[in-house]
């Protein structure tokens, strides 16, 4: 296996800024919905009275934002650095959407604190939280994540140290009177499921299907965030939405190329009522493609017989050759009216994903076959960036074999 490159400073600075700014707007909504929501239980035991309160565990318990930090300024890859990203993200979202779902306070009345730091802590942590989302402490879940993240970095008895501080910040939870004890067992068991569903992904990786793959992920997060919004503000069309970008989620993850059911340029009925929040985001991106590329052609000239491009218009289809085969590759939009013809081809695959051996065979056999009759071919995909010219430059090296 090839030693990834460490990535660069922006990659590192844009995933912290995507995962603080993903933090900042859901978990003070949580905290707001569980303010609103009046009536709040807890879970505490009985016992937890007797646990004694440690004001200056404060400090451990604030570091958990540099942590949070470091964890992504030092990773060492760019494996590490996604699978990190994907954790935080991942717990951040499971975690509000438990909060939402089941508001706890925390029980306990915390002692007056007299010492003057420890004291000011707590005053800069009243202003930024409430005594509400408990379960799962994210703060454990976020320790067991540093710690996959930092491990590495740290070596000897630096990697004893980190390991003994993240303790104390996850012990700190408790004796801070921020969690109870099983907020903290809940959050040690959402980081552990994080980092297990979660790996780094490695080359190998890219043609197993059980791996996770970050397109149907970044659908499962807007999916949970589409479901934060139907406890925030109600109706039934998040609820719609998040559904239909679960089910896109659960097409990827499956490689399930097919899963808009496209016949003959055209999308069935079906696909549009559990689709259309997915099919209208790229029709609206196709218009704004379009736009932006306006005074650019739509499609090029790859040798031979082949074009290349995106789906096209009515009117921008008249400038292909005449008697044109056409190769749609764009799964997500239907086929221009002017091109479903007798010889229009579809062949399913899913964007954002490199096209393995398998999907690729039979539609360069196609474009073989047109090609051998002399007959122009129009390879394209939805937007004309990816799909189509990776299947362009694969004809191009079977074609030189």
């Amino acid at each position: 296996m090839t030693q990834q490159a460490a990535p660069g400073i922006r990659d590192r600075l844009i995933q912290l800024a995507l995962n603080a700014a993903l933090f900042g707007a859901c978990y003070p909504l949580t905290n707001h919905l569980a303010q609103r929501h009046g009536e709040v239980g807890n879970v505490a035991m009985a016992w937890e009275a007797a646990l004694p309160f440690l004001p200056w565990l404060v400090l451990p318990y604030m570091t958990s934002g540099l942590f949070f930090a470091l964890s992504f300024l030092l990773a060492r890859d760019r494996a590490g650095l996604s699978a990190l990203s994907r954790r935080m993200a991942f717990t951040t979202i499971a975690a509000c959407l438990i909060f939402a779902a089941m508001p706890l306070r925390f029980s306990l009345p915390r002692p007056a604190v007299d010492a003057a730091l420890p004291a000011w802590l707590f005053a800069q942590l009243a202003a930024l939280d409430q005594p509400y989302n408990q379960m799962p402490s994210l703060h454990v879940a976020y320790c067991l994540i540093f710690w996959a993240a930092l491990r590495h970095v740290a070596t000897g008895p630096m990697r004893a140290a980190l390991a003994c501080w993240l303790l104390l910040v996850a012990a700190s939870t408790v004796f801070t009177y921020q969690h109870h004890v099983i907020d903290v067992a809940a959050g040690a068991l959402l980081g552990a499921l994080a980092i297990r569903l979660l790996p780094p992904r490695t080359d190998a990786d890219a043609n197993n299907a059980h791996v996770d793959r970050p397109v149907g992920f970044g659908y499962a997060l807007l999916s949970g965030l589409a479901l934060l919004a139907w406890f925030a503000l109600g109706g039934a069309w998040w609820l719609y939405l998040s559904a239909s970008l679960m089910l896109v989620a659960r097409a990827y993850r499956r490689r399930d190329a097919g899963f808009l059911r496209k016949r003959d340029g055209r999308h069935p009925w079906s696909i549009w009522l559990l689709y259309a929040p997915y099919l209208c985001g790229y029709l609206m991106t196709w218009h704004a493609v379009r736009w932006r590329e306006r005074h650019r052609p739509p499609f090029s000239h790859h040798g031979g017989g082949l074009w290349v491009g995106r789906r096209l218009t009515d009117a921008e289809a008249a400038y292909l050759p005449p008697d044109c085969a056409v190769i749609d590759l764009a799964n997500e939009l239907s086929e221009t009216p002017a091109l479903r013809h007798g010889r229009y081809h579809h062949f399913a695959l899913l964007d954002l994903h490199r096209p393995n051996a398998q999907s690729a065979r039979p539609i360069l056999e196609a474009i073989a076959g047109h090609a051998a009759q002399g007959r122009a071919i129009y390879l394209h995909c939805a937007m004309g960036y990816r799909r189509s010219r990776q299947i362009a430059q694969l004809y191009k090296e079977h074609s030189q074999q």
